[in-house]
């Protein structure tokens, strides 16, 4: 055998070696990761989902009485006169120039009353045979084009962020939700009550009734950010958590929240975009605990 030559039992071991070494410096990485495996398949399974962003609307709530915009008082333009005949009822909505009652004349003959404006007529005095005259009651109201305005109370502190023509959502006792906007932000307030008034224009086909009641939340602005599911928020004495997923193990975050909307919360500190959420947190989590995470939409499947 030469004098350098390899045993050939030592050859045939050099690769195995060089194996084992290599297998010994990912072991590490490979026991955490198999651990990890070894507490998901133990641990309970929870739905997640990825914090996503999303823009909510900054709204401020007012509520308030329906009133008529702009009311016009119909009546003739001389005395004397006596209703013959009514032409429109409460609750018609007439054109302009639109007769409305036709009355007679002392000396014999007719004249008619017309609707000066388009609009809905919200009460009328007349009354076949009753006296009409220029000075008297006004034999028709005529609210001009149909418009009204919701007169809202907002909190003193929110009245400077309002500002006309900011769109508003509506809501009317007995006419469901329309579209507003607003026309007009009062400079004072009730010193009484410390609130503001706020005139917000309504755009509706439907026959409103003045002085129902409404709520109007008008949206003056928004705020993009990170946001998660207000399921996925809890509350406690400790402040204001979220439960996320790492390494199949559950991490508490501390987080501060900000607006919300439509079963969304936005989470101005504590998270990022991306970062696995516990869509339904809980007491039964506690921090460290092995988990299955499974997605939203596996679940749904």
């Amino acid at each position: 055998m030469p004098p350098f030559a390899l045993n050939p039992s030592r050859r045939h071991l050099a690769p195995l070696a060089a194996t084992l070494l290599c297998l010994t410096l990912a072991s590490p990485a490979r026991a955490a990761d198999d651990l990890d495996n070894k507490d998901a398949a133990r641990g309970a399974s929870v739905t997640v989902l990825k914090a996503a962003k999303y823009c909510f609307p900054a709204i401020v709530e007012a509520a308030g009485t329906i009133i008529a915009r702009e009311e016009t008082m119909v009546r003739p333009e001389r005395q004397g006169l006596k209703v013959s005949e009514i032409l429109a009822e409460p609750g018609d909505t007439v054109t302009a120039g639109q007769n409305l009652a036709r009355l007679t004349l002392p000396e014999g003959g007719t004249i008619v009353v017309q609707a000066p404006v388009a609009g809905l007529v919200s009460a009328s005095t007349a009354v076949i045979g009753a006296a009409a005259s220029g000075r008297g009651e006004a034999l028709f109201s005529i609210i001009a084009r149909s418009e009204f305005d919701l007169v809202g109370l907002v909190p003193t502190q929110h009245l400077n962020r309002i500002k006309v023509n900011n769109t508003a959502k509506v809501r009317i006792v007995g006419a469901g939700e329309v579209d507003g906007k607003v026309r007009r932000v009062a400079s004072t307030v009730e010193p009484n009550v410390q609130l503001g008034q706020v005139f917000i224009g309504i755009t509706t086909n439907r026959k409103l009734l003045v002085n129902s009641s409404g709520r109007a939340s008008i949206t003056i602005g928004q705020s993009c950010g990170v946001s998660v599911p207000l399921t996925a928020v809890l509350y406690g004495a400790g402040g204001t958590v979220v439960q996320v997923v790492r390494r199949a193990r559950v991490e508490t975050k501390r987080v501060e929240i900000g607006l919300m909307f439509g079963g969304q919360v936005e989470i101005k500190e504590g998270l990022a975009e991306g970062d696995i959420v516990v869509a339904r947190a809980g007491a039964l989590l506690r921090e460290g605990d092995p988990v299955r995470p499974v997605t939203a939409a596996a679940e749904a499947n």
